[in-house]
């Protein structure tokens, strides 16, 4: 690599970290308020909030990466436009298929990048934070288990254990849940036991009863139990961990053992096959995104005033292949094997950029007209 290249390269991935570390910056903020509000509103500490902020990074980065590779390519070339340094190498021989190489190389080093995200680090984070929250709820329903206490664990829910023995069995149980303005159950029970399963923590209570006060008719309604199960992350107010769904899956999995997934998810074969691909798409795009941005700013000549339109053009094309990446993804997920269309915008997007750098340095170049 010259060191033109070397100099194109570094400015491109300054600028791409720089508005990676902003983009990234506005969507933690964003996210972190409502997250931080309800752990602490749990009792978790500052620990618990900056692990669950960290796991979701890798999902955060994953979507600000290609518009952050727009912006640096933007950014790098219309500087080096306006100071001259694209003209000063065009003098010198370099053609637009050869001052293309150091942002190619920077589309396929973002692009690695994506890739390491989607195959790796995403679906392992997500599966890492759904266990996370799971032992969050598990622990919150814990501390709720104080015996002689009257706990309000969230707005219109009470709660009381008279006793709990030393084998864990819950004595004297009362549950008030007022939460809605329609009616008010409460339930009472001799004994419960807390029992941990797949779907979270679950309050089974023995010999009890249920009273239903409906608000409009002022009518109550009463049920004696044997047994009852009550879903304690409700008296949480902690929002239910999510079950294991394909994007917890590696590509490989998706890929190697479509089959077993879609029985365990119960997800369709479209829909696993477009999970699939589209992580491959994404990774494909961010070279797209670098070299269409690239090359319809070098169809603009030196100005003064900068290549804004040059710009737009290049904004609205990326607008457009997004247009379409949503289009085919109804079409996928309901017939499999229409997966090819997913990589329809990153052929659309490597033809118009050849198009384009082909028109700028062949026998049909654009006449450039300086401002």
């Amino acid at each position: 690599m010259s060191r033109f290249d070397r100099y194109i390269l570094s400015q491109l991935l300054t600028l791409f970290g720089f508005f990676a570390l902003v983009l990234v910056s506005v969507y933690w903020v964003n996210n972190a308020v409502g997250l931080f509000d309800a752990l602490i509103a749990s009792g978790q500490n500052v620990s618990v909030f900056l692990s669950l902020t960290v796991l979701s990074l890798p999902n955060v980065i994953r979507s600000v990466l290609p518009v952050a590779v727009f912006l640096a390519t933007v950014y790098v070339t219309n500087r080096l436009s306006t100071e001259s340094e694209l003209t000063v190498m065009q003098a010198t021989g370099f053609s637009p298929w050869r001052l293309t190489k150091p942002v190619l190389v920077f589309g396929v080093a973002v692009s690695f990048m994506m890739s390491v995200l989607t195959h790796f680090l995403e679906p392992a984070s997500l599966t890492e934070l759904s266990k996370r929250q799971q032992e969050i709820t598990e622990n919150v329903a814990a501390r709720l288990l104080t015996e002689g206490t009257f706990l309000h664990p969230t707005p219109g829910m009470t709660f009381y254990i008279r006793e709990i023995s030393s084998d864990g069995v819950l004595r004297d149980v009362f549950l008030s849940d007022s939460r809605s303005p329609e009616h008010t159950t409460t339930y009472t029970a001799a004994e419960a036991y807390l029992v941990n399963d797949d779907s979270g923590a679950k309050l089974v209570m023995v010999n009890g009863l249920a009273q239903q006060h409906t608000t409009s008719s002022d009518r109550l309604l009463t049920t004696d139990f044997a047994d009852f199960s009550y879903d304690i992350s409700a008296l949480t107010n902690a929002s239910e961990t999510r079950s294991k769904d394909i994007n917890y899956l590696s590509t490989y999995d998706l890929l190697a053992n479509a089959d077993a997934v879609m029985q365990r998810t119960g997800r369709s074969p479209g829909q696993v096959a477009y999970e699939a691909h589209a992580r491959f798409a994404q990774a494909s795009a961010c070279i797209v995104f670098a070299v269409i941005s690239f090359a319809v700013l070098l169809m603009g000549g030196f100005s003064r005033f900068g290549m804004w339109r040059q710009i737009l053009i290049a904004f609205t094309i990326l607008i457009l292949l997004e247009a379409v990446k949503a289009a085919v993804v109804d079409p996928i997920r309901k017939d499999a094997t229409l997966w090819p269309l997913i990589y329809l915008p990153t052929l659309l997007g490597t033809v118009l950029s050849v198009g384009i750098l082909r028109m700028i340095s062949g026998p049909f170049r654009i006449k450039k007209v300086p401002a």
